[in-house]
């Protein structure tokens, strides 16, 4: 049974002994060996933590990873990797240039592209009408071709399947699955774990213990996926809370907990582009019914506060990395939400702060300091993908 506290915030009343299985033990060790690999720092906000009466607050600021300005990378570098090995395990000794199809609202589309451009392959990636023009930018100058389609993300993801499936050879690359498309979306989440365990030894550099509350900004909920995974596998970590973000745009996540079933949701424009994503991934929905604390939708200008106090606090962050902060305090301004995630004055919260500002230019004027450019960071190379 679950209880709903507000238009906004959603309290998930989880099997508290549910488990799951955990990630594959390699992924860290497979990022690890990517040249150009670095934990993103893990920074700590005192007014933050003063603001909402708890201990301590930290922001996991993925502005750059990878060389690129948002976690992604760590998916669709593990995913590519599993699937070329698939490709030679399957006899090609010497797998010739693949082509990867994928749909984006931006940063997945940008990562794909620049691993295919890495490893010499190429990759044909589907975005719908309301990407902004320099994301699409961005992800041609990785050498990908950028083909735009009317209606939604979800009508995206279509366009890119029947494309794949119209060319043989073709690999789909997507960050979300339904019926009958599981296996890639499985490689990309457990590729997002990385994250997860640099924090953990982030946190133990700290003298600290797990987290009493971790909040991930969700669109299709792989990500989030990802965190439940690993909260939820492991026994000295089944404390930790979990709760959403997401914009009120496109709640598909708090929409599902509340009807109890994957549903989908009309969508509209939101800075937070990313996270403009109307139906939950068939693989992610189980876990986050099953193991998230609770879901909070918030407003673009909530969003845009948050990024102001984020960037005091000298965190440079991108609207969707703004939507972690905007859906905590969200969530513990309403009555008994505290008390639900066992949150109180000495807890230990941490914001996963999905991308920085030059991911997203989405809201952020004409001083956006988007890169239209491929980034000049140095780049992981093939070393780990054989």
């Amino acid at each position: 049974m679950s209880a709903v506290s507000a238009d906004r915030w959603y309290a998930n009343r989880r099997d508290r002994g549910w488990t799951c299985p955990p990630v594959p033990a390699n992924v860290l060790a497979f990022h690890r060996s990517l040249d150009g690999y670095a934990p993103t720092p893990l920074v700590e906000l005192p007014a933050v933590a003063a603001e909402l009466g708890v201990g301590r607050v930290f922001a996991k600021d993925e502005s750059s990873r990878l060389g690129l300005p948002a976690f992604k990378a760590l998916g669709a570098s593990w995913a590519m990797h599993r699937a070329l090995a698939e490709l030679s395990a399957a006899g090609r000794a010497e797998v010739g240039p693949v082509t990867f199809v994928t749909a984006t609202d931006g940063n997945h589309g940008r990562a794909v592209a620049r691993t295919a451009r890495l490893l010499g392959h190429q990759a044909r990636i589907t975005v719908p009408d309301g990407v902004h023009p320099a994301a699409i930018a961005a992800i041609e100058a990785e050498g990908a071709s950028v083909a735009v389609v009317g209606g939604s993300y979800d009508d995206a993801v279509a366009a890119a399947a029947r494309d794949a499936a119209a060319h043989p050879g073709a690999i789909l690359l997507q960050d979300t699955a339904w019926p009958g498309y599981e296996t890639v979306p499985a490689w990309i989440v457990e590729g997002y774990a990385t994250l997860f365990a640099e924090l953990d030894e982030q946190v133990r550099a700290r003298d600290m213990q797990a987290p009493d509350l971790v909040v991930v900004p969700v669109g299709v909920g792989s990500l989030a996926q990802a965190a439940v995974a690993h909260y939820r596998s492991r026994p000295d970590q089944a404390r930790t809370s979990l709760i959403s973000a997401e914009p009120v745009t496109a709640a598909c996540a708090f929409a599902s907990l509340r009807a109890g079933r994957a549903v989908t949701v009309p969508t509209a424009v939101t800075t937070m582009a990313g996270l403009n994503c109307g139906t939950p991934s068939s693989l992610a929905w189980p876990y986050l019914r099953d193991g998230l604390d609770g879901a909070a939708a918030v407003t673009d200008q909530e969003a845009a506060a948050a990024g102001a106090t984020l960037r005091a606090g000298g965190v440079d962050a991108g609207p969707c990395g703004w939507a972690a902060l905007a859906a905590v305090r969200r969530a513990l301004a309403e009555p008994g939400a505290r008390e639900h995630l066992g949150v109180g004055e000495a807890s230990v919260l941490v914001l996963i702060v999905t991308e920085g500002a030059a991911a997203n230019p989405a809201g952020l004027g004409s001083a956006s300091p988007y890169n239209h450019q491929a980034s000049a960071a140095r780049p992981f190379t093939s070393r780990g993908f054989r």
